[in-house]
């Protein structure tokens, strides 16, 4: 099974620090949350990971290396600055993740949501079906949400969830994708028109890190062993 972690955004909102310091590496309660990722696919048995690179990518690669001390074998999609948004930096990476389909997370959301069922929704996604998108209650910042959820189908009607930034995606998604920099929601709302994505709730804990406001929140409620609702302000748009 394989996964890839989107870490190619600059981290606008967290600027200066990201300025020196990738996005990806900022510490959430004394550990990167790209870390953290790694860790966990490992355990839910995920053995090769591809990291896309855009703002101090190398920084990145440094700091991960090989992924041997994740039980790992990682693979770096390097597209260079400016970044190709998230469409076009999964299909920059496609060459390494062969055709079957492969988890897909944002590299700095936190979520106690077990890998394992992610990993058993790709190896169950139906052969039509394009993509698998985790959605979580709309955080109060994104009270419209995103999508609908019917059954285990995702929809365009009310009421509607948050994607939560983990997800499984099937390669041929991207077929006839031009190249280029793009966004990958387009495609997601093109195959659940067509009845081609499929979906689940998690009402658990989880935080999209976007802001140094959450980040700090994050780590307090961490660090106390508080519980992580949707509902405390996260953000989601992680790629900026």
């Amino acid at each position: 099974m394989k996964a890839m972690l989107l870490a190619a955004g600059r981290g606008e909102r967290f600027r200066p620090r990201t300025d020196t310091l990738p996005k990806a590496l900022i510490p959430v309660d004394g550990e990167p949350l790209i870390e953290r990722h790694l860790r966990r696919l490992a355990a839910a048995g995920v053995s090769e990971v591809v990291i896309n690179l855009g703002w101090l990518g190398g920084r990145i690669e440094a700091t991960l290396g090989n992924g041997d001390r994740f039980g790992l074998r990682i693979a770096y999609s390097r597209e260079g600055w400016p970044a190709l948004e998230t469409g076009g930096g999964v299909l920059h990476a496609l060459p390494l993740l062969d055709q079957a389909p492969f988890l897909l997370i944002n590299s700095d959301v936190w979520s106690d949501y077990p890998l394992e069922r992610l990993v058993a929704a790709a190896t169950m996604l139906a052969p039509a079906d394009l993509a698998y998108l985790l959605l979580v209650p709309n955080p109060e910042h994104h009270p419209q949400g995103d999508f609908g959820l019917c059954g285990e189908r995702v929809v365009d009607a009310m009421p509607r969830w948050t994607f939560s930034g983990l997800s499984v995606q099937r390669p041929a998604l991207f077929a006839d994708c031009p190249g280029g920099a793009f966004p990958i929601l387009p495609l997601w709302r093109r195959a659940l028109a067509a009845g081609r994505v499929a979906g689940a709730p998690h009402r658990g804990r989880w935080c999209d890190v976007g802001t140094p406001q959450r980040l700090t929140a994050l780590s307090a409620v961490l660090g106390d062993g508080l519980p992580v609702h949707p509902r405390n302000g996260q953000t989601r748009d992680s790629e900026s």
